[in-house]
């Protein structure tokens, strides 16, 4: 029997994440997994102290440290697995002993980036120095490293100059099985007996472009469409009000049956994120089949591709995301189409099965 220890982040999609990767260690019965979920709030005293609690990197990887320590006083793991970065800060201490793998949807200098949106800003001069120095510690000192996507893996190897050989590229996944009616939906003719559907999914309204998308709506969406909201945001509730056809969803977690009942009723994914990575949303949008309006940023294009599984709009264009939705509502061949194709691309990059079990392997593979 194997000990996989995995040391975890929980912000944002990482929850489901963890939740995906859990269900699939669960099937393998040649692996015991632990799971130390590393959240960013806390009662400790990392979230008292000043310079640390205010510090997301610092204060993730001392937790991960200290709740690793704890743990290794009873059980020795066979390999560590740390997601994300952003809690590996002293991952090298404890790959001395054990093989270790650093998980990353994104480098730091990646999320420079995109950083303005999630209200971080690049640091300069010799903090930011002894940071960066820390990282490639980090980063030349992991038995391997995954990545979520190419544009990580870029980033490790030309600003960290990680070998190219020790970066495996493996995105999140999506179940395709708990997601099969996004197989009939895509290959079925599309609604016309009533007005498209648009969905928007994301905790963090603001950043995910969601006051383009609601001006949008009151500029003339609301004309053709109705929109439903998944968010965490209460604020959401107060801008809809008397704009009719638009819904605010609270509550709704990852994997949800509700969740996925609005993903199989929606017609359209629109998600005009300001600043992401490689989101899971856009993932899940896919695996329902469906067609996708995104922005160009960061690993984005890795998911969408233009003309192919949905249209690119330039963030903070309203207009743009207007014209985007109003062509699809008014082709429903291309729609269909573009349905089809989302849900093809979907099962064959960002199939769970697939890929959280390449993680697995890789595991196996370096396993002491």
């Amino acid at each position: 029997m194997l000990r996989f220890c995995f040391v975890m982040e929980q912000t944002l999609g990482h929850v489901t994440h963890t939740q995906n990767l859990a269900r699939c260690a669960e099937k393998s019965p040649d692996i015991q997994a632990t799971w130390l979920n590393i959240k960013p709030e806390g009662t400790d005293i990392w979230e008292k102290l000043p310079g640390i609690r205010g510090n997301w990197s610092l204060k993730a990887s001392l937790r991960a440290k200290d709740a690793l320590n704890a743990y290794l006083k009873t059980e020795t793991p066979n390999v560590l697995f740390f997601h994300t970065q952003t809690l590996s800060l002293f991952s090298p201490a404890f790959i001395k002993r054990t093989p270790g793998i650093v998980s990353l949807d994104a480098t730091p200098i990646n999320y420079d980036t995109v950083g303005e949106a999630y209200g971080h800003t690049p640091g300069s001069g010799w903090l930011e120095k002894q940071k960066f120095r820390w990282y490639c510690s980090v980063f030349q000192q992991a038995t391997a490293l995954t990545t979520w996507c190419q544009w990580a893996k870029d980033s490790l190897v030309t600003d960290y100059g990680v070998s190219a050989q020790n970066v495996t590229v493996i995105p999140p996944g999506v179940d395709m099985a708990n997601w099969s009616f996004g197989k009939e939906k895509a290959e079925r003719p599309q609604a016309t007996d009533r007005s498209p559907r648009l969905l928007i999914v994301g905790g963090d309204f603001e950043r995910k472009g969601g006051r383009y998308l609601l001006e949008a709506y009151r500029k003339g969406l609301n004309q053709t469409c109705s929109l439903d909201i998944v968010t965490k945001e209460q604020w959401v509730q107060k801008e809809i009000e008397g704009l009719e056809g638009a819904r605010v969803h609270y509550g709704l977690t990852a994997n949800s049956a509700p969740l996925k009942e609005l993903y199989a009723n929606a017609d359209i994914f629109v998600f005009p994120t300001l600043a992401d990575c490689l989101p899971i949303a856009v993932m899940e949008a896919m695996a329902a089949g469906l067609p996708v309006v995104a922005t160009d940023v960061g690993a984005l294009r890795e998911e969408v591709v233009p003309g192919r599984n949905g249209i690119v709009v330039p963030p903070k264009d309203s207009n743009a995301i207007i014209e985007a939705v109003q062509q699809l509502v008014k082709d429903g061949a291309l729609r269909q189409e573009m349905a089809r194709q989302s849900r093809e691309i979907a099962e064959q990059t960002f199939n769970a099965d697939t890929n959280y079990n390449r993680i697995l392997n890789l595991m196996r593979s370096i396993a002491k």
